[in-house]
């Protein structure tokens, strides 16, 4: 049997290596991609259209920021009006706590006045009462010297005259005067802490009922005359001429007047020594 002959072709050296050149695309494999492309294209077409409806969103927003805008200055004048509110609060509680503190100092003040006053009326209080037993002292001794004036006289024997006194109603008026004492000197006072001269000697016969006139002038022809030689204790001492003194103060015996002297003295007890009066009047 004849063998057939095969032919032998000769291999290439790079025949083992595979092909790097793309395949051919065959007709499907085009059509399915072009079909993707065509889908790729609708959705691009769709995301491009929702894209268009999105872009008209920013005005709709836009619309709506003059809401939240007015909103937000509704706000901002809330808050304002909160923060000036407080502030007003503030302003007026410290208003308030100054005047409390400005009332708690006034509060102080009157108390410390009340409780000066109230010392100066329990010293002229107490002075009133050591007058009155004096007073009575000096009646009882008054009775004995009487008495025994009396018997001295029955006997034919001579006896000095006594001074009388001071009564009961002029104890209360040196009481009062020496509470006084230590005021301060102010023209036209009338008390009760400051004084002028008249209106000393006026207040101090008012405690025992006398109304005397208010100024010096008027005063220095009130009640009856009396000699400087004469004079009593309680008797109204006065200097220049009669209706037209220009001081007045009490005799309390002893040489000694009350008055209230002028802005560097203030009330106090003088010897009339040193300031004789011109003349004296007694209204008790």
């Amino acid at each position: 049997m004849r063998e057939s002959l095969i032919p032998v072709v000769p291999m290439s050296h790079t025949a083992h290596i595979r092909n790097h050149r793309k395949p051919r695309r065959n007709a499907s494999t085009l059509a399915m991609r072009a079909g993707v492309a065509g889908g790729v294209l609708s959705t691009l077409a769709v995301a491009g259209a929702s894209g268009s409806a999105n872009a008209a969103e920013p005005v709709t927003q836009t619309l709506e920021l003059p809401t939240l805008t007015a909103d937000l200055a509704t706000q901002l004048a809330q808050s304002a009006d909160a923060t000036q509110q407080a502030a007003a609060n503030y302003e007026l509680q410290a208003e308030r706590d100054a005047a409390a503190a400005k009332a708690a100092k006034q509060a102080k003040a009157d108390l410390a006045d009340a409780k000066k006053k109230a010392e100066a009326k329990k010293k002229a209080e107490d002075a009133r009462k050591a007058a009155a037993e004096q007073a009575a002292s000096r009646s009882s001794t008054r009775t004995v010297l009487s008495s025994s004036s009396g018997s001295a006289g029955s006997s034919g024997s001579s006896s000095s005259t006594v001074s009388a006194p001071a009564s009961g109603s002029v104890a209360t008026v040196i009481a009062f005067l020496k509470a006084q004492v230590g005021d301060a000197y102010v023209m036209g006072g009338t008390g009760p802490n400051a004084w002028d001269c008249s209106g000393l000697v006026q207040a101090a016969f008012r405690q025992v009922g006398v109304d005397l006139p208010r100024v010096s002038q008027d005063q220095s022809t009130s009640g009856t005359p009396v000699s400087l030689s004469n004079i009593q204790v309680g008797d109204i001492l006065y200097w220049g001429s009669a209706g037209s003194a220009y001081h007045v103060g009490v005799y309390i015996g002893n040489g000694q007047y009350l008055d209230a002297a002028n802005p560097s003295k203030g009330v106090v007890i003088q010897n009339l020594s040193g300031y004789p009066a011109t003349g004296a009047v007694r209204v008790l």
